[in-house]
């Protein structure tokens, strides 16, 4: 099925060049703004799936949050601070990205399609989009043992369906991130204890 856009017609134009290329974000998001808040997500778990010297999930994790938080507020297009949009990678982590994960993209591309849209329009609907992000994202950067790929792949049904318009991609990182939720609440002892050994550290 074709689309006018679509997340493997993203990463391919972003691939197209030398390896050794540096992207920033301010380039990634000022040329695909009408796909942004899906594109930035996908960007922000490329240290999760193709690990690089950032902090990894940390560093995921915080920009997830960031993103539900201008998701609850109402924001069309995502803001960055200037210090995190100049930061620049390189074009050879989004080729090996595409490499890794293009038999999925097919697949994803052939079965989505634009449909119940209003989940990317209507304000409750991107309200809860984001609260659920903001709780991922702080989970994800959170030093949880083997929680980095559950929680990206989760983030990652959101950046899919926000790319492709498609609210059943939507509802299925609803569905696993509720689920996700609540299965690391039953483990939330851990986690306060966690919590607490790294406030202690910072404070």
């Amino acid at each position: 099925m074709s689309h006018e856009i679509s997340t493997r017609i993203l990463l391919q134009h972003l691939a197209d060049g030398s390896p050794d290329d540096d992207l920033s974000f301010d380039l990634v998001l000022d040329s695909f703004r009408h796909r942004s808040y899906g594109l930035f997500l996908l960007f922000v778990l490329i240290p999760v799936f193709i690990p690089i010297p950032a902090g990894q999930g940390a560093f995921s994790g915080l920009l997830t949050s960031l993103i539900g938080l201008q998701l609850m507020w109402q924001f069309e297009h995502p803001w960055v601070p200037k210090f995190i949009g100049r930061k620049t990678f390189k074009r050879t982590h989004v080729i090996n990205f595409q490499r890794r994960f293009d038999p999925w993209l097919k697949w994803i591309e052939k079965l989505s399609k634009p449909r119940y849209e209003y989940a990317f329009d209507h304000a409750w609907a991107r309200a809860f989009s984001g609260l659920l992000l903001l709780v991922l994202g702080i989970l994800l950067a959170l030093p949880i043992p083997l929680t980095n790929y559950p929680f990206g792949l989760i983030v990652l049904a959101f950046s899919f369906g926000f790319i492709e318009r498609d609210g059943i991609l939507l509802g299925l990182g609803w569905i696993m991130g509720i689920i996700e939720i609540i299965i690391l609440a039953e483990f939330s002892g851990y986690i306060i204890i966690l919590l607490e050994k790294l406030w202690a550290y910072f404070f």
